[in-house]
């Protein structure tokens, strides 16, 4: 048992991540993110900040189809009142075209990111070193995202392993038990990962290996919580 952390913990026995510090009635912030639908299809990432002008703006990520922009995005605010503000500008103009904003859920946000990831893929053979041009114009700021003591993955290989994900986070000399693979129910991998640094400040100074490669992949890294990891912990063995 991991005992130098409060709030995570990875039992020995089951190599389960378990929550600490979180009643029965807690109910979490939601999470920052709106959507806009009816974007012009020149809009860029400026365009969108400066639609949400005297807001606090973490990510923009334009949604894209085989290449091509749908007309919608992702908005991640710096708090959930920022949030709230945003949905103020529903039905706003942006050029000729109003706009409308609405709440949706943090894993729609993931999945257009997962989304966009895997789109990338397809450069993956000829990559070396940075990734392509995103397709998306994207605009991501995770300075500024609020840390704690874990990462999220996202697309990794299928077959990683363990060893090469400490390999990966050499000079932070992690161990295999801080380290849990995202799996479906049928055992299959999902492609992402939960991983325990010692501090928040560990794990926000490894994001230096943001979109590096493991293998043929670059992966993308974000700030989680020990619930969420716990969640995709669960999910596995549902």
């Amino acid at each position: 048992m991991i005992e130098s952390n409060p709030y995570f913990a990875v039992s020995s026995s089951t190599s389960s991540f378990q929550p600490y510090g979180y009643g029965s009635g807690f109910q979490p912030p939601l999470f920052p993110v709106v959507r806009l639908r009816g974007l012009p299809f020149n809009c860029t990432d400026i365009d969108i900040i400066k639609f949400f002008a005297g807001l606090d703006i973490v990510d923009v990520l334009l949604v894209n189809k085989n290449g091509r922009f749908t007309g919608e995005a992702f908005v991640v605010f710096a708090g959930s009142m920022q949030a709230d503000f945003a949905l103020q500008r529903d039905r706003q103009n942006m050029g000729r075209r109003y706009v409308e904003v609405f709440r949706c859920k943090k894993q729609d946000y993931y999945n257009a990111v997962a989304a966009e990831v895997n789109y990338e893929g397809i450069y993956d053979n000829d990559f070396q070193g940075s990734p392509p041009p995103s397709q998306s114009k994207r605009f991501l700021d995770k300075d500024r995202l609020e840390y704690t003591e874990i990462l999220k993955l996202r697309g990794l290989p299928f077959s990683v392993k363990k060893s090469q994900i400490v390999e990966f986070f050499g000079e932070f000399e992690l161990a295999d038990d801080r380290i849990h693979i995202a799996c479906r129910p049928d055992g299959k991998a999902t492609g992402e990962a939960f991983v325990e640094f010692d501090s928040a400040e560990d794990a926000k100074k490894a994001m230096c290996k943001d979109k590096m490669t493991i293998g043929s992949r670059y992966v993308e890294l974000f700030p989680s919580t020990p619930d969420e990891a716990r969640r995709a912990e669960s999910r596995s063995r549902q």
